[in-house]
């Protein structure tokens, strides 16, 4: 019996783990992947992070290079496999949840390999789980090569032809910069774009956003409903000036298709050879088998990571308190607060 089990290893994960370990609890993480990083290693090559390093840092040990600097992906992996190391987290990899339930104030987690009953969960498997693409997708033409942003590396897995980026967050506009370099590119968003620099006056963009508080700003108060409404802009001017450049036709939202056809919100139409969905991801608990932990809308009910269930507990969900509630900038502050919630119970 365990005091608590995390279930995934992720940043979020290892930051509650990091506050659990002071708290002396009878702890283990578990995670479905092979090694610390996993998710990060998978992503595309050219990934590069919009916050500096001062500000990708989790609890208790700060990311190494310049502050201001902005870190590579296999930066964020090192790092994660460090943090483990220092801090002797415990975790157990290859390990898939299959079922979740609770009987006599215990929680039971069925995996593809063990069996472990704890008092106390937290579900850190983070926002990022299956890939959200429209229904509508399965009329493309077989000849058209489709994958989701999460799956793409780099230019190389494309067939020849134009491509047709779908999604306007950060994600899409890296890729459809990186592609636009080798062929015609074009991006669909469905809303207008805003830009933010990367950095002002030789201080990263998110320096200024901490002196004036935005970053501790939570989801209830007004400015936070706001940015919440407006979503994130695209950080730097790389899209912004491929845009102007006509390295990148801007489109609107796709609302159909049609064999190699594409429809646009405002009726257009585009015969493409490559899609990359950015679309985001879909959260999904198909393996939680306990009643009251999601509304009718398939959104966790919380408070600050807090379920309504005595015992169970998130970490890593969007805007859970605050903006970068599922960034490496954020997640150690919600996870303090959880591991103080789960001590006091």
């Amino acid at each position: 019996m365990y005091d608590t089990v995390v279930i995934g290893a992720g940043q979020a994960g290892l930051s509650i783990g990091y506050y659990l370990n002071q708290s002396k609890q009878n702890f283990i993480l578990i995670d479905k992947g092979s090694e610390i990083g996993e998710s990060w290693k998978v992503r595309y090559d050219s990934l590069i992070l919009f916050t500096p390093r001062v500000y990708s840092s989790l609890p208790g040990m700060p990311l190494d290079g310049k502050g201001q600097g902005f870190p590579t992906k296999n930066e964020i992996v090192s790092y994660l496999k460090r943090y483990v190391k220092r801090f002797k987290i415990p975790i157990q990899f290859n390990t898939e949840v299959v079922n979740v339930s609770k009987k006599n104030g215990n929680f039971f987690i069925k995996t593809k390999k063990d069996e472990y009953q704890a008092k106390n969960i937290v579900i850190a498997t983070g926002p990022f789980q299956t890939p959200s693409i429209p229904q509508f997708a399965r009329g493309l033409s077989n000849n058209i090569k489709q994958i989701h942003s999460s799956q793409y590396k780099n230019p190389a897995q494309l067939v020849d032809g134009n491509v047709l980026v779908i999604g306007g967050g950060n994600s899409g506009a890296q890729i459809a910069v990186e592609l636009s370099k080798q062929r015609e590119t074009y991006l669909a968003c469905s809303r207008n774009l805003k830009f933010l620099p990367l950095s002002v006056g030789r201080k990263s963009i998110f320096s200024w956003f901490d002196k004036l508080g935005i970053l501790k700003v939570n989801h209830t108060s007004l400015l936070g409903k706001l940015l919440q409404q407006k979503g994130d802009p695209i950080f730097g001017f790389e899209l912004k000036n491929a845009i102007k450049d006509n390295e990148i036709i801007i489109k609107k939202r796709v609302t159909g298709c049609e064999q190699n056809k594409v429809i646009f919100m405002d009726t257009s139409t585009l015969e493409v050879n490559n899609i990359i969905w950015a679309t985001g991801f879909k959260t999904s608990y198909p393996w939680l088998k306990i009643d009251r932990v999601l509304n009718d809308e398939g959104k966790v009910v919380h408070y600050r990571g807090v379920s309504l269930i005595k015992g169970l507990h998130f970490i890593g969900l969007p805007w859970q308190y605050r903006r970068g509630s599922a960034l490496l900038q954020g997640v150690g502050y919600d996870a303090e607060y959880v591991v103080r919630q789960i001590v006091s119970e």
